[in-house]
């Protein structure tokens, strides 16, 4: 199920389901996804409520406008929420761009969704959180579990939880390249758990370039002033933009898998990471 374009995942805000208004508002802070959230950030008594206001959004929204990508975050496909979420949404004339999909432990719930999804017409994408341990453990064959697979979110709160650590760089490392390994095996994207101090915004934008240098696409936000931050950070550089083109050229003028750029011997793996570089900055 190929994108008709790609779509940078630089930056996603949370928005409660059960606050029509927030989700509105969140369409227009500049981030490349908005999430509108029915579990975390929602109450047990509220999910109702909440299920119906994300119904009345997607139901208004025209799919054939520009904005950010707008998907659902449901509760887990364990429980009754998670079933009525998937049953109400799922069905609407104009679905959910796409699904987030919460609590995963393995493949098969995202192949499930997938078969459900199908069954209902949907064309929606999946995006599966990897906030478990059972979860870390499948982590790659949850990434290629289904064709509509665009992104894994890595949940380091709960992760550490399920680690018995603390939610703390070194400690999540290895999680966090597990994860990698799995997104970019599959060639999807990967988003980080979001920076929860909005007052030190040095500490987000240090976060954000060490997951950029391990290997993410994006990071979560909180709150709209951590956007700017985020959209810059995990976008490459002009001089970047320029190199990738150039080195794109020499590949489409030679007729071997190298070319020798600038006094430098490059091998066709490298284009692919060339071709991800300009798709993003035409994206923007």
């Amino acid at each position: 199920m190929p994108e008709t374009r790609y779509r940078p995942r630089r930056s996603m805000i949370f928005a409660p389901g059960d606050n029509p208004r927030m989700c509105l508002k969140a369409l227009d802070t500049g981030a490349d996804m908005v999430c509108i959230d029915l579990e975390d950030a929602v109450a047990p008594g509220d999910k109702d409520a909440a299920r119906d206001g994300a119904v009345g959004i997607f139901r208004d929204l025209d799919p054939r406008a520009t904005g950010p990508e707008t998907v659902v975050r449901i509760n887990s496909l364990h429980s009754l929420d998670g079933l009525k979420d998937v049953a109400a949404l799922a069905s609407l004339p104009n679905p959910p761009t796409g699904f987030m999909l919460t609590k995963v432990k393995g493949p098969g719930e995202v192949a499930m969704l997938d078969d459900v999804l199908s069954d209902a017409g949907a064309a929606s994408f999946l995006h599966v959180i990897i906030e478990t341990n059972e979860a870390l453990d499948q982590a790659f064959d949850i990434a290629r579990s289904s064709r509509r697979a665009r992104s894994l979110l890595f949940g380091a709160i709960d992760m550490a939880a399920d680690l018995r650590t603390t939610n703390d760089w070194e400690n999540l490392l290895f999680a966090r390249s597990r994860v990698v390994h799995a997104a970019a095996g599959a060639g999807i994207d990967l988003i980080d758990v979001p920076w929860l101090d909005l007052e030190d915004m040095e500490g987000l934008r240090d976060e954000a370039r060490r997951c950029a240098s391990l290997g993410f696409t994006g990071k979560a936000a909180i709150h709209p002033k951590q956007i700017p931050v985020l959209n810059e950070t995990f976008s490459p550089a002009a001089d970047e933009v320029a190199l990738a083109r150039e080195i794109i050229a020499a590949f489409e003028a030679g007729d071997g898998g190298l070319v020798v750029h600038r006094g430098k011997l490059i091998e066709k793996p490298v284009l692919r990471s060339m071709q991800r570089i300009v798709a993003i900055a035409d994206a923007q």
